[in-house]
């Protein structure tokens, strides 16, 4: 998927936690395979093409493509699965990759598991008692500085994604014009418990600048986000101070 994942894994037997990390890694690997728009032989580019019907994927992408089409009427329409008319649902398999790796190792019986794919991140447990998980979010303006740490405790799961123009420059679409968006914002961080929602919401509130991504994440149930402009404003949603520490 063309960036880094990390996994943190706290608790468990060894060798079970092992074999549920090698088999996590195999799961993204699969992933890739499978709906890479890279790839001429990955099975939604063989699906743009009409060579295969979604009946004749493997069962995950009629899974991604109905959550991609509820992240669509949620957003209306801000965030989109099609790039120059070409089907495309990578906005939404990443997280949703990184979210079903986390549970995945979840299930042998860990006390705590954090995935981190290329900054955005899904947070399961605890990582010792009393401890929560805790994440840095990147000050867009300030390389190596935090605008925030975000912290999960209370939170048997919780997640955190950001969308932004520093690392990967002008690369969210405006679904309505098909062009790099262009608005106030370089960077938007959203906080939910799942993944693969919280970096749906992330792009769509990017791509909807920064007035009215922020009355619209406001309407979305347990999601909280940091909105930063280019003019060095920090927008928050109102209970996202019950979630920094």
């Amino acid at each position: 998927m063309g960036t880094v994942f990390s996994f943190d894994v706290r608790g468990g037997e060894p060798a079970a936690v092992q074999a549920a990390v090698r088999e996590a890694v195999a799961s993204l690997h699969r992933v890739d395979e499978v709906f890479s728009t890279y790839r001429e032989d990955s099975q939604v580019s063989r699906l743009t093409r009409g060579e295969l019907t979604v009946e004749e994927c493997d069962a995950e992408v009629a899974e991604v493509l109905e959550l991609g089409a509820e992240a669509e009427r949620t957003s209306d329409g801000w965030f989109s699965m099609r790039y120059q008319g070409r089907l495309d649902p990578t906005g939404i398999v990443k997280g949703w990759a990184a979210e079903r790796a986390a549970r995945l190792i979840a299930e042998v019986g860990v006390s705590g598991v954090s995935v981190n794919g290329g900054g955005d991140v899904q947070l399961l447990g605890v990582p010792g008692p009393e401890r929560p998980w805790r994440v840095g979010v990147s000050d867009p303006l300030r390389p190596g500085g935090l605008a925030a740490v975000v912290s999960a405790a209370g939170a048997d799961e919780l997640a955190v994604a950001t969308s932004g123009t520093v690392e990967r420059g002008a690369h969210i679409i405006d679904p309505r014009t098909g062009r790099s968006a262009v608005t106030d914002l370089v960077a938007v961080t959203v906080v939910a418990p799942s993944l693969t929602w919280a970096d749906c919401w992330a792009t769509a509130a990017f791509a909807m600048g920064s007035r009215e991504a922020l009355a619209w994440l406001e309407s979305l149930p347990d999601v909280e986000a940091l909105l930063i402009t280019a003019g060095d404003e920090v927008r928050c949603t109102g209970g996202l101070a019950r979630r920094l520490g």
